[in-house]
């Protein structure tokens, strides 16, 4: 089990991997709020909703230097231009037995050298809000060994439609990770980019 981040926490990778990190998988889980479930407004979004299907999209946005958003990968485009990024696929209800709902995978070695920041998000394609999510949370793991390195799990809920989970960034020749925890609201990764860089 890999360090339980904190909203606003920062760890080195490297450090936390014991060195020689070139590949990580993103993973991101969410479920669905069961019925009577929570404090009063998810107990009155679960009335309202299906407590099999959430579906949440999980995407990485990539930014340069000056904050210019260089790059998305989503499940409308699952790999980046360069190749480095790589989604695994969309998860249209939050059900399985995996432990991530989806992952993205990350070459850190061949990321291109003007990428300085790449932001996780979720968000809700068809707009559900953050009331009928429960247990959504994010991992990252070492691929060469499987084993996690960190997880961030969000507490609460709310009327938003899209939360900015975490980033990866260059510090110092390696790699850093912040959980971020930032409410947002937009269907798409690309909505969210004004929210993003308040947070970059």
């Amino acid at each position: 089990m890999g360090i339980s981040l904190v909203k606003g926490q920062k760890i080195s990778l490297e450090k936390e991997s014991g060195g020689g990190l070139s590949q990580v998988v993103m993973g991101l889980g969410w479920d669905p709020v069961k019925a009577g479930e929570g404090g009063f407004f998810k107990k009155l979004a679960s009335m309202f909703s299906s407590p099999a299907e959430i579906d949440l999209d999980a995407s990485c946005a990539l930014f340069d230097e000056n904050k210019k958003p260089l790059d998305f990968v989503w499940f409308r485009q699952l790999k980046s231009k360069d190749g480095s990024i790589v989604h695994t696929g969309d998860n249209l209800t939050g059900a399985g037995d995996a432990e991530d709902d989806e992952q993205i995978i990350v070459n850190l070695s061949k990321v291109p050298a003007n990428v300085k920041t790449l932001v996780f998000t979720v968000n809700s394609f068809q707009g559900q809000t953050f009331n009928e999510v429960s247990n959504a949370f994010c991992r990252l793991v070492d691929s060469s060994t499987k084993r996690e390195i960190a997880r961030y799990t969000l507490s609460g809920g709310g009327g938003h439609t899209a939360m900015i989970m975490a980033k990866i960034y260059r510090h110092d020749g390696g790699w850093k990770m912040s959980a971020l925890g930032e409410a947002a609201n937009g269907r798409v990764v690309e909505q969210l980019i004004p929210a993003i860089a308040n947070v970059l």
